[in-house]
């Protein structure tokens, strides 16, 4: 069922390719048990040490490195890798027992068998969401600072059939900006991605007839511009002139940005607006006890929610074949979703921090992480 001593020279490899890293671990206890997961607390003197890699959701990339800032202050003695590679290839990775925790911005599929694929590694699964996020519809449109947009104009946007920024879709929701007549050139994901992914959702659930694609972490339109990674779909937009995409919030910048119509009003996006809809969602059923997964209410019509929003999760295994590992692996999640941990994302990355409440529940997974 699982076989991580045989899966070391693809963790080892998985470190040398790690774009980001840092140095982490332990907490109040030697033994990890009440660890830093719960408060964020410190220790005089950590007793961890060894090294622990993790690839996956290129939106977690900031909050990544301030969790490992701040781990490291705890724990020098362990060092914490992770690629920012992507949903797809953070996935891919370690359902294959390539690495011993990942990031997603998509939940492990049963469809596609990744959550099956997972199991056969850990036999238990643990996905509990970490970081929690509006996904921003950007733009770079001299003269223009932000837009209100219904779903259904944004699904024509970049299904391509709305081409032109003074469109009168474009211009009924913002009578008063001026806009120009110029082309519109939308900027997609190149790479399998988790944000992908999450926006397909919210177009498809909000905008059915503008959108008659399926819900897919691969950009399903032809002839945009493609981009590879959060970074790269920014760097494309800010690059060009009459460019539109969907970035995770935190690396927005200074592009214009989307309020985008819930009910009767266009909300604009926040780490509160984002927060407001995981706490109208379900959580899904028929997955393990520790495997929070949740489907989320993208046609929420709540007040100040913001439903183009992503929830990215962190993945490990309930059992590892080795004690250091399972403890390394604790400590480290355990830090992620702490008081502490949940602060350092938002002031690095524009997060929205975890409630005590769903910290809480998810504490009880991190806890059950074992060696056995």
């Amino acid at each position: 069922m699982r076989n991580w001593r045989a899966k070391s020279a693809a963790i080892a490899a998985v470190s040398a390719l790690a774009l980001v890293t840092a140095c982490s671990s332990d907490n109040e206890d030697d033994n990890g048990s009440g660890g830093s997961g719960g408060d964020g607390g410190t220790s005089e003197e950590s007793s961890l040490s060894g090294t622990i890699s993790g690839a996956g959701a290129s939106s977690q990339e900031a909050a990544q490195a301030a969790w490992q800032a701040g781990f490291n202050e705890l724990h020098p003695d362990v060092t914490v890798n992770y690629d920012p590679s992507g949903s797809g290839a953070g996935r891919e990775q370690f359902t294959a027992g390539g690495t011993a925790f990942g990031g997603t911005d998509a939940y492990l599929s049963e469809e596609e068998g990744e959550l099956a694929a997972a199991q056969e590694i850990c036999g238990e699964v643990i996905e509990i969401p970490v970081y929690v996020s509006p996904i921003a519809v950007i733009f770079n449109v001299e003269g223009v600072d932000s837009l209100n947009l219904s779903p259904q104009t944004i699904a024509g946007i970049f299904n391509q059939e709305i081409t032109n920024w003074n469109d009168e879709a474009i211009a009924a929701d913002n009578p008063d900006a001026e806009l120009p007549d110029l082309a519109i050139t939308p900027v997609n994901r190149s790479d399998d991605s988790g944000t992908t992914e999450n926006f397909t959702e919210y177009l498809s659930v909000t905008a059915p007839d503008a959108w008659p694609h399926e819900v897919s972490d691969v950009w399903p339109v032809s002839g945009g511009e493609a981009a590879q990674g959060t970074s790269g779909v920014v760097q494309a937009v800010t690059g060009g002139e009459g460019t539109i995409g969907y970035a995770d919030a935190s690396q927005a910048g200074d592009l214009g940005t989307v309020a985008v119509g819930v009910g009767e009003e266009f909300v604009p996006y926040s780490p509160e607006a984002a927060a407001a809809v995981l706490e109208v969602s379900e959580r899904v059923e028929g997955r393990g006890e520790y495997d929070f997964a949740y489907d989320l209410a993208r046609d929420t019509t709540e007040g100040g929610a913001y439903p183009i929003v992503l929830v990215s999760y962190a993945m490990a295994c309930a059992t590892y074949d080795d004690e250091n590992t399972a403890e390394l692996v604790r400590e480290y999640l355990g830090y992620m979703i702490s008081a502490e941990g949940q602060e350092a994302a938002a002031g690095a990355a524009g997060s929205a921090p975890l409630s005590d409440a769903l910290r809480t529940e998810f504490q009880a997974a991190v806890d059950a992480i074992s060696a056995g």
